[in-house]
């Protein structure tokens, strides 16, 4: 038996969350209904709220409830650097280490061929054009090191090198309190070929 159709659209749309397949999505429609009607409303309501209220931040590209960000609207960032990240939630974690004080080009993606997602779907011509208003001194790559991170992050060094701009790229290696042993070779090797001196 098929369920009614208003629970079959519920489950459809809870599909189209990553990594959530059929099973994962009946079971997600089936406790909001039967166990949470409370957080199902207050998902409901979070989602439309959102999708309402939110739009791109005009220099960043993150997502922002006015047309500039509160961190690109800060006069205490460094206007000079420019970290580019793949996603909002890359921004977040580059915020928790406490260190960088410039401000971002959040790209929504990263280069994938193979996914068909290119230079015009992760506005990269967006990217170009904020890097070269004139403000901006260096350019710190921080997409991640998979290999569409990298791609992502050796497209961009070629095209702001090409420009006449600083371009930098998040150093990596062996993590705080890892221990040698533990360390898989290629990320040793990485390491000692971003070695600094002391």
């Amino acid at each position: 038996m098929n369920p009614p159709a208003s629970l079959q659209n519920l489950i459809e749309a809870l599909r189209v969350l990553p990594g959530v397949g059929p099973k994962a999505a009946a079971r997600m429609a089936y406790h909001l209904l039967q166990r949470d009607r409370p957080g199902a409303e207050k998902l409901a309501s979070g989602l439309n709220r959102a999708l309402a209220g939110l739009r791109h931040c005009r220099l960043c590209n993150s997502f922002a409830e006015s047309e500039i960000c509160e961190l690109c609207a800060n006069p205490r960032r460094d206007p000079g650097l420019l970290a580019v990240v793949e996603m909002p939630t890359d921004l977040a974690m580059m915020e928790a280490a406490q260190t960088y004080t410039g401000r971002y080009f959040v790209l929504m993606g990263r280069l994938s061929p193979l996914d068909g997602v290119g230079p015009r779907d992760i506005a990269l011509d967006r990217l170009i054009e904020r890097a070269l208003d004139g403000v901006v001194r260096e350019v710190v790559l921080a997409t991640n090191f998979t290999p569409e991170g990298e791609a992502t992050a050796h497209t961009i060094a070629i095209l702001l090198k090409a420009r006449d701009l600083a371009v930098s790229r998040l150093a990596r290696g062996v993590p705080l309190g890892g221990e040698l042993e533990y360390v898989d070779s290629g990320t040793l090797a990485q390491a000692y070929r971003d070695r600094r001196s002391l």
